[in-house]
């Protein structure tokens, strides 16, 4: 498995797993409908190109000749943060460690861009997805909101609190 920085050739990929994994994780949530344009949107290749340009985002891969995960994250340079705001391991690659190589590839990519608070977003309604970071040594410290395709959902925000 090979963990690396995404590019623009990525992004059907990375919304193909997006697209899966809100289908899998949030059927009484997010409409398919929801879903695919969620990730054409988020995930096309003109912002692929851009997140993959910015030196305040880290956007990786986990890929096995396809893309099979990824985990989206930016850096607020006024509080000195960064935020994953999306990590998702295909449904039918799951429960491999996936995802957890992802974090922590992504947790590193954060410390070398020297923030002080590592915080990770995750929709309230997806369970397994807050028992992932609380897993990894997070802990939830706020609540907000994100917007899908008009519709807001709550979403619980964690700090990381592990080395």
């Amino acid at each position: 498995m090979e963990i690396r920085p995404a590019t623009a050739d990525d992004a059907e990929g990375i919304g193909a797993v997006a697209e899966a994994s809100w289908e899998a994780d949030y059927p009484e949530v997010v409409s398919r409908e929801s879903a695919a344009e969620a990730a054409g949107e988020w995930y096309g290749p003109d912002r692929m190109r851009r997140a993959a340009e910015d030196p305040g985002t880290v956007l990786l891969v986990a890929a096995e000749g396809e893309v099979v995960g990824f985990a989206h994250a930016a850096v607020s340079t006024e509080r000195m943060a960064g935020s994953i705001l999306r990590l998702y391991v295909h449904p039918d690659h799951r429960r491999r460690g996936i995802g957890s190589d992802l974090l922590a590839a992504t947790v590193e990519a954060l410390r070398d861009l020297e923030v002080e608070r590592i915080e990770a977003m995750v929709l309230a309604a997806n369970d397994q997805g807050n028992e992932f970071y609380r897993e990894a040594g997070f802990r939830r410290d706020d609540v907000g909101e994100t917007k899908i395709t008009g519709e807001y959902y709550e979403e619980n925000v964690y700090v990381y609190e592990g080395e």
